[in-house]
């Protein structure tokens, strides 16, 4: 077994500062509509068959799909920027060969007595490294924490009183920290190999939910009394999905 002896200790501070967090207040942003909803029955009734279509093929008649509701609602988008910094110690051990005829080994006023591993002496030091991890990520979600299709988010001016606005569509907003929650589950994961931590840090310094403007048009295959829906942009008109 190794022996060891030392004539200085090292000093170790038990209150390492960790863990910091800074999150700043998250906006909302309510885009403005700018659809009117009897454009949205005309794009709707242009685009009917296609939901009943089989394999390109077998298109229905246009008479036998018929309008069932009209509903305007409002999907958010999560947008953060998120950092995860921790700066950690790590046990490790290192083995050095020595000579057969090595007895002793002196480092750094340590004495190491050779061990036989493998009919090899083998001197074995104990220690720690320090290792930095940082990770940075910005996020378009959406509302279950999964990735948005970018071009899904669209481009408008947006309502100056969101509050406002929000009572006004009834608009449900998403709980107050379940983006933080999205992006913390993301990047801010402590290494597997940590034996104490000198300072953690995980921050928000970018964080908004956008409302954008939907509308879900259904309509019924007469026919087969099959049910689908076209979900519209309610800023750009294009079909979603």
């Amino acid at each position: 077994m190794t022996e060891t002896t030392q004539t200085e200790p090292v000093v170790i501070s038990t209150e390492p500062t960790w863990k910091k967090e800074n999150i700043v207040e998250r906006k909302t942003v309510i885009y403005e509509t700018h659809l009117d909803p009897a454009v949205v029955r005309v794009t709707g009734e242009k685009l009917k068959k296609q939901l009943f279509t089989r394999y390109g093929l077998f298109k229905p008649k246009s008479e036998e799909i018929q309008f069932v509701s009209l509903d305007k609602y409002y999907e958010p988008y999560i947008v953060i920027n998120g950092r995860y910094f921790i700066d950690y110690f790590r046990r490790s051990t290192y083995l050095f060969k020595v000579d057969e005829a090595v007895r002793e080994v002196v480092l750094l006023n340590n004495k190491f007595v050779p061990e036989v591993i493998r009919n090899a002496r083998i001197v074995k030091l104990h220690g720690e490294e320090r290792l930095v991890h940082e990770l940075k990520s910005f996020l378009i979600m959406e509302k279950n924490g999964r990735d948005a299709q970018v071009e899904d988010v669209p481009s408008a001016p947006s309502e100056k009183k969101p509050e406002k606005a929000i009572e006004q569509y009834g608009i449900e907003e998403l709980p107050e920290n379940s983006d933080v929650d999205f992006v913390r589950a993301r990047i801010a994961r402590r290494p597997e190999d940590i034996n104490r931590i000198v300072e953690e840090i995980f921050e928000v310094t970018e964080r908004a939910v956008i409302y954008a403007p939907r509308f879900r048009v259904a309509f019924k295959n007469t026919r087969t009394n099959e049910e689908k829906a076209l979900v519209i942009d309610g800023v750009s008109s294009k079909r979603i999905g």
